[in-house]
């Protein structure tokens, strides 16, 4: 009888482990830091983008596509417009409080927006929150980090479905675009990022006339 048994109890706990690694996959698929084509070029509208060895993606001034208007409420009640930001450079920052990876790059967020305001900078950042079920949530890590800059409310990640296919568009959590003055999607990475990298992304659009 217990010879029986055995095989049973094991048969069941395989199955369960498959299960977890098809749950676990999924959501990696949906979370990982790192873009579901491997951060290998799909092309974008009108032209090719370039990946870095940073992976930072950028396109020639002269190929970008625009960007969707983003629009809603934020996770404090107050609503926003990205295409009202034209003629700043915008960076979108799409993130979640329960992101690891979030957490690790939120002081970079925190210190350059600061900076580049302090500096009278054309700047504007603003957050993309996604699958967080709690604006409470969200508003915590805001407050915990220091963001001081506006998020839009966006728990079914419906936001980032308004990027057009084949643009450089937000395929993981995190990750950054930034717009040029023009509301064109100039560069993205699918990855947490350090302040370098944020300004490296940055600053050659600042300085385009």
């Amino acid at each position: 009888m217990s010879l029986s048994r055995a095989p049973r109890r094991r048969s069941t706990s395989g199955r369960a482990t498959l299960l977890a690694a098809v749950t676990v996959a999924g959501a990696l698929t949906l979370t990982s830091c790192i873009g579901s084509d491997g951060e290998k070029p799909s092309g974008s509208a009108g032209g090719n983008y370039v990946t870095g060895p940073g992976g930072i993606s950028t396109v020639a001034r002269g190929e970008r596509t625009e960007a969707p208007k983003l629009d809603g409420e934020t996770v404090d009640g107050k609503t926003l417009d990205t295409t009202a930001l034209k003629g700043k450079v915008v960076v979108l920052n799409v993130w979640g409080s329960w992101c690891p990876p979030c957490r690790a790059e939120a002081k970079y967020f925190a210190q350059v927006s600061k900076e580049l305001a302090d500096a009278g900078q054309d700047v504007s950042f603003v957050g993309i929150n996604t699958r967080d079920n709690s604006k409470q949530n969200a508003l915590a890590f805001e407050e915990n980090y220091g963001i001081t800059y506006p998020s839009l409310y966006d728990p079914d990640g419906k936001l980032m479905l308004r990027f057009p296919k084949g643009a450089l568009n937000p395929q993981a959590i995190p990750s950054t675009i930034v717009l040029d003055k023009e509301g064109r999607i100039a560069a993205r990475i699918l990855a947490p990022v350090n302040d370098e990298q944020l300004r490296s992304m940055i600053d050659p659009l600042l300085a385009e006339k």
